[in-house]
């Protein structure tokens, strides 16, 4: 069980990267993935500060985990995430979306901390699937985790993936599903009707669970759970920019850039929700 101290870190940390998102967002007016970032906050700080092995001296290290992010899209929530685990220093995000940077809208691979490059959606679970697969036939005690969208899981490539990762029976691999229910046009029921999602992934195969994204014990407990010798999906309720009134849950939070009055508006929330963490 994690301890309460390390749990108020976590939430802590999760606000941290909350308020570097929206800062971005008001720094750059051309605009930025906003929505699918926020709705990851609590995931990758439950992911990168707490469950996953990994060395920010040593991105390459043989025994850690792999961290794949198939929606790529979520890529400023990564970026943001890998500096403050200290990857690079956060200062280095002020060349984001310039001419020869690596900090792009989509991940970069050559960016250190990035397992693999993203721009088309609905790869990135195949290529778990390769690492994981490889890692069982090495025997390898590394494990591989994958940050899926719910619109690309509208794609036949993730369920193939899906399909192939029970077959080798890969329980070293987890994925992480951000349900946020929306994609860059509409709601993903208007779109294709993923729903019954949960029993969908259980008929492939997976251990899956169902927690809300925004509750950082709940999504612990869901990553240290059994996969009972299955892969595993957790499937995560989120908001699209949660946190940031003026486009939490709408459609235009997928690529958005911030005025100062709302970004000063959604800093005053996180500074609120700050005040009202207990003290160590």
């Amino acid at each position: 069980m994690t301890s309460p101290v390390k749990i108020l870190e976590l939430k802590k940390t999760s606000l941290k990267i909350r308020e570097t998102i929206i800062r971005l967002s008001e720094a750059h007016a051309f605009g930025l993935h906003l929505g699918g970032s926020l709705s990851l906050a609590e995931i990758l700080t439950a992911l990168y500060f707490s469950v996953a092995q990994v060395d920010p001296r040593n991105p390459k290290w043989s025994q850690r985990d792999r961290i794949v992010l198939s929606k790529g899209h979520g890529n400023v929530g990564l970026l943001v995430t890998l500096a403050l685990r200290g990857f690079f220093p956060v200062q280095a995000l002020e060349t984001f979306n310039q001419l020869g940077s690596h900090f792009t809208m989509h991940a970069d691979a050559q960016v250190p901390g990035v397992e693999h490059s993203a721009g088309s959606l609905g790869h990135g679970l195949s290529v778990a699937v390769g690492m994981a697969l490889a890692g069982k036939m090495d025997s390898q005690a590394w494990r591989v985790y994958c940050l899926l969208g719910d619109g690309e899981a509208m794609e036949g490539s993730v369920w193939e993936a899906i399909m192939s990762a029970a077959h080798f029976g890969l329980a070293n691999l987890m994925a992480i599903l951000d349900r946020n229910r929306l994609t860059q046009e509409g709601t993903t029921a208007e779109t294709m009707e993923l729903e019954p999602l949960a029993e969908k992934c259980r008929a492939f195969g997976w251990h899956t669970l169902e927690v809300d994204g925004h509750d950082i014990e709940a999504l612990l407990e869901a990553f240290n759970a059994p996969p009972h010798g299955r892969p595993k999906m957790i499937i995560a309720s989120t908001f699209k920019a949660h946190g940031v009134p003026s486009h939490e849950n709408k459609i235009k939070s997928h690529f958005a850039h911030l005025t100062a009055e709302q970004a000063t508006a959604a800093l005053e929330i996180l500074e609120a929700e700050r005040a009202r963490l207990p003290d160590e």
